[in-house]
């Protein structure tokens, strides 16, 4: 397959937008959602994988280009995996992450009163995938381990990232340097999977 030169980035979430740029080789012309005026599709889909390929297909068929689209979203071991493919949704039709984190410390209350004594394990997953109109060229997936932190801190990143703390750092994603975060992170163990495709 030859070298991909120009890439559409389907999403319309800012922050995963400048996450992807960085880790795009220098060399593709990318171009966003927003310079096309597309709103997104409907993800019906049940899981990371199906959701990220109803975009990449969708936006992909809206502008003939390449497409990489990504789904992620918060594991949370003790609330049956939930927010999961509704990570998003929990912020309600605004996407807006501070209910969306309330949410989740409302849930861990519900669930069990002395959550903040104990690590309560979750993940961040990715799903990437890249189409050229009907045709699925890649779907890969990838993950980081951590624990939800007792109080949200940290304005760098988006999403969940003030509540996650990854194995292995005492910080959240949120407090974390963007640069560093993006070579620890989720999509970054994705986009290594997916990078031979580019």
């Amino acid at each position: 397959m030859k070298k991909i030169s120009t890439l559409l980035i389907g999403t319309n979430n800012k922050g995963k937008l400048k996450e992807i740029k960085e880790l795009l080789p220098k060399r593709i012309k990318i171009y966003s959602t927003k310079d096309f005026k597309i709103k997104s599709p409907i993800e019906n889909g049940k899981t990371f994988e199906e959701n990220s390929n109803i975009k990449s297909k969708y936006f992909s068929k809206k502008t003939n280009l390449v497409c990489l689209a990504d789904d992620s979203g918060l594991e949370i071991d003790i609330l049956d995996k939930a927010p999961g493919i509704y990570s998003a949704r929990w912020g309600g039709k605004n996407s807006d992450f501070k209910k969306a984190i309330r949410r989740v410390y409302k849930e861990l209350n519900k669930k069990d009163k002395n959550w903040k004594k104990k690590k309560i394990k979750a993940r961040f997953i990715c799903s990437l995938s890249i189409h050229y109109l009907e045709k699925k060229i890649a779907c890969v997936r990838g993950k980081v381990e951590g624990k939800i932190s007792k109080e949200p801190k940290g304005d760098n990143g988006f999403g969940y990232d003030p509540i996650f703390i990854p194995n292995g750092k005492k910080l959240t994603f949120g407090e974390i340097y963007p640069r560093i975060k993006y070579r620890i992170d989720h999509r970054f163990n994705a986009f290594k999977k997916i990078k031979k495709f580019l």
